[in-house]
């Protein structure tokens, strides 16, 4: 009897905000960095509908980084960047120990995000 074939995975898709100057330099040099991999990028500010096609608050898609794994998980904040960074040549050392320190980088990432999101809103960048 032959083995079943593993289901197909889609590509990974990051879901940025390009209107945050400091997040679209992130993702460019990301993109660069992951040229080559099988990845979908995907511009929240240039493609709002995506918020009501995923169920997930438009706000925080400008907020927060998501990525929808090669399994279909949707991840944000450090966990999206350890997706993310698992893929990256060269960074791919990142990626564990982003995972083994949730506990500080998740609440690290949310102020983060939060005092760059209000940084963002106060310059007009949407």
């Amino acid at each position: 009897m032959q083995a079943p074939e593993p289901p197909a995975s889609e590509p990974a898709v990051v879901y940025y905000n390009s209107a945050c100057p400091v997040c679209d330099a992130g993702v460019r040099g990301q993109r660069e960095r992951m040229r080559g991999c099988v990845i979908e990028w995907r511009d929240v500010h240039a493609e709002p509908e995506l918020a009501a096609q995923l169920g997930i608050d438009i706000e925080q898609l400008h907020e927060r980084l998501h990525v929808r794994d090669a399994s279909g998980r949707m991840l944000s904040g450090d966990r999206a960047f350890a997706a993310l960074w698992a893929a990256t040549p060269g960074q791919r050392w990142l990626a564990p120990l982003v995972r083994s320190m949730h506990w500080l980088a998740g609440p690290l990432y949310k102020l983060l995000a939060r005092l760059l999101y209000r940084w963002n809103r106060r310059r007009g960048h949407w």
